[in-house]
Parts: structure tokens; C-alpha cells; sequence
């Protein structure tokens, strides 16, 4: 079932709720002070079929993806590494970037809605 040409993409969906504040905006820029999200985060993983009929079996996803979303949970964001400019693009490469190498041979896209 490995074949590339059966490849799809699922996706789990995870939410939290994170404070921040954008320091590189003008005093002025209301996203300069400090405010909060409700964040929705999608991670969608495409890939082939494995043996069970699985790109990403959900709770594996799960396993990986639920530790870096308590990092984040009920947290101010610019105390996190990597993170002292959390912009939502900035946020969304934050997950990418520590998921991708825990989802080797899988494409990854990472969602983040505020």
C-alpha cells in the first residue's frame, strides 16, 4: 500500500489560547500591546497508505503534535523560545519546524487561525 500515486492527506485539528504582544509594531499598532487568541491549529499530513490503510494513524499524530500545543497552552508567547515576535506566520513555522522532523517521509502543512 506504500504507493505514492495512492498518496492523501488527513488532518487533526487542535486548539489554545495563548497571550501576546508584537513588539516590532509602532506603540501606536494596537497588536503592540499585549492581547490574546483563541489559536485553531491544522496539521494535515500526506502520504501513502501504510499496511493498516493509515497515512498517520490519529493518535500517533496526536502523541506528536499535543506536547508542542501544552507548550504553548494559556502561556505568553514572546517567554517561549523562538518565539519573542509571535506573529501568526511565526507561530505556524514554530510548529512546522519542530513537527517536520518528527514526521519523516510525509508532507506537512500546518494551519494556524486566530
Amino acid at each position: 500500500m506504500g504507493d505514492k500515486s495512492q498518496a492523501v492527506t488527513v488532518t487533526a485539528t487542535y486548539t489554545f489560547e495563548s497571550a501576546h504582544q508584537l513588539p516590532r509594531l509602532p506603540p501606536e499598532h494596537k497588536c503592540s500591546r499585549l492581547h490574546g487568541h483563541n489559536y485553531r491549529l491544522d496539521v494535515c499530513v500526506r502520504g501513502p497508505l501504510d499496511q493498516r490503510g493509515f497515512v498517520l494513524d490519529f493518535a500517533e499524530l496526536d502523541a506528536i503534535v499535543q506536547p508542542l500545543v501544552d507548550v504553548v497552552d494559556h502561556r505568553y508567547l514572546n517567554d517561549i523560545e523562538g518565539l519573542d515576535n509571535p506573529t501568526a506566520e511565526v507561530i505556524a513555522l514554530w510548529f512546522r519546524d519542530r513537527l517536520k522532523p518528527k514526521l519523516p517521509g510525509l508532507a506537512l502543512t500546518v494551519r494556524l487561525w486566530e
